[in-house]
């Protein structure tokens, strides 16, 4: 088994028995989507939620609007068709002035353009963990789809 590492504003499409993993998902999001029928997923660590507000756009991957299209595409080339689901995790408020916000930070913006996009989509998230003030590594198992998540508080969960 390889273990793949996918930074800040990259996402990685591969296939069993590969892991894939991203460390440092503050208030970034990380999105990992299977095809159980193929045994083949992504994962995507996206930065910011949306394109529209920059004039130009240097690197896509770090983006939700853009990456998520992006791998979902990678992934349906390698697979071929097959229904397809997602599992989330981050979108953390790491800041005080992110969690004093009425609108929300950056981490909640991440989370809605994140599901606004898979919804869009139309894959479903079939587990997330997400919000909270505490930053997390996301791994992914491409055997079974099992997301191991831990947390900055040494909590474990796996999705």
């Amino acid at each position: 088994m390889n273990t793949i590492r996918v930074g800040i504003s990259e996402y990685t499409v591969s296939n069993t028995p590969d892991k894939l993993v991203t460390i440092g998902l503050g208030s970034c999001v990380g999105i990992a989507i299977y095809n159980a029928d193929k045994k083949i997923g992504g994962l995507s660590h996206i930065l910011l939620p949306d394109s529209s507000f920059f004039s130009t756009v240097d690197k896509p991957e770090k983006f939700a609007d853009l990456a998520i299209p992006m791998m979902v595409e990678a992934i349906r080339k390698k697979s071929g068709a097959g229904k397809l689901v997602a599992k989330i995790a981050g979108g953390a408020s790491m800041f005080v002035q992110d969690q004093e916000s009425i609108v929300g930070g950056i981490g909640n913006k991440n989370i809605e353009a994140v599901i606004k996009v898979l919804g869009e989509l139309g894959i479903p998230i079939i587990a997330s963990h997400t919000g909270g003030n505490n930053g997390r590594t996301m791994s992914v198992n491409l055997e079974n789809f099992e997301v191991t998540i831990s947390t900055g508080n040494k909590e474990i969960v796996t999705l």
